[in-house]
């Protein structure tokens, strides 16, 4: 029986579980003990931020004896616009202790610089009036500070060399934002891949995509198109993207080259920048 994956059916699904768990006398470290799941995992499915995978469920089934219940109910569509559910996707980011993304053709939000996120921010629909586009900036760096706090979450981004050679904002605007990615590398903060033109096909050329490891719960990906995005959390689908990454990740120059390659390009920026003619 299929049951769509949504805010609702997440609800009623995790409620249910409470309900049979209490029933059953359990607290949520005792259910999750026996199912092999752990409280905080648990508290999400009930609080329906979460959906355990179909292991996941029929374990829950087995335990609490309820007939095959959680398997026959449980939401399968894996995946949620991002207009409606960009919050949530933001809380999972929040919360990861591991964050991966590769970017084929913008800086990712988190490495944008003021200027640079001015310009992006500035070519969406519905358009945006100077002070809402202000607003969604300050947004987007308050975001960043996510990178503050040096011992977590261990950040990898990987990068298409279009993201270096797409000029957003001039050369002034492109020469300050790869010197902030080349700051934040050489700090350690994070580590930078360059996956270059001379690859040329590769495993990750459909779009954007994030993977996410946590705690205490399963890891999920993230995939974004044009005014979309999927929250993807069935396991095969979040390994076949840890796996598509991975293969990408190996065609790309190693840390060290990636920051020289970004210097460079930089660089060349700078130099154009004083080239153009003074108002």
């Amino acid at each position: 029986m299929a049951i769509e994956d949504n805010p609702r059916t997440r609800e009623q699904y995790g409620q249910e579980l409470k309900r049979r768990r209490e029933a059953a006398g359990l607290t949520q470290e005792e259910l999750g003990e026996r199912v092999v799941m752990s409280r905080t995992h648990i508290a999400h499915i009930e609080a329906g931020r979460r959906r355990p995978d179909v292991e996941d469920a029929r374990r829950l089934d087995q335990v609490l004896d309820t007939g095959g219940f959680f398997e026959r109910f449980l939401p399968t569509l894996d995946g949620r616009n991002v207009a409606e559910h960009f919050k949530e996707a933001l809380e999972f980011e929040g919360a990861a202790t591991v964050v991966k993304e590769y970017a084929p053709t913008l800086v990712p939000g988190l490495l944008q610089t003021q200027a640079y996120a001015y310009e992006v921010l500035g070519t969406g629909y519905p358009r945006q009036s100077d002070e809402g586009r202000e607003k969604l900036v300050a947004t987007r760096l308050e975001r960043a500070r996510l990178l503050n706090n040096f011992e977590s979450p261990e950040v990898c981004f990987l990068l298409d060399e279009a993201v270096l050679r797409r000029v957003v904002g001039g050369p002034t605007v492109m020469c300050e934002q790869l010197l902030h990615i080349t700051e934040l590398g050489t700090s350690r903060r994070i580590r930078v891949h360059v996956l270059p033109y001379s690859v040329g096909a590769h495993a990750l050329q459909a779009g954007f995509l994030s993977l996410m490891w946590f705690e205490e719960s399963p890891p999920i990906a993230y995939a974004e198109g044009v005014n979309s995005g999927r929250i993807l959390e069935l396991p095969s689908v979040v390994r076949g993207c840890q796996e598509l990454y991975d293969q990408a990740l190996g065609d790309a120059l190693s840390h060290r080259k990636s920051l020289d390659l970004l210097r460079s390009v930089a660089e060349d920026y700078e130099h154009e920048a004083q080239r153009a003619p003074h108002p």
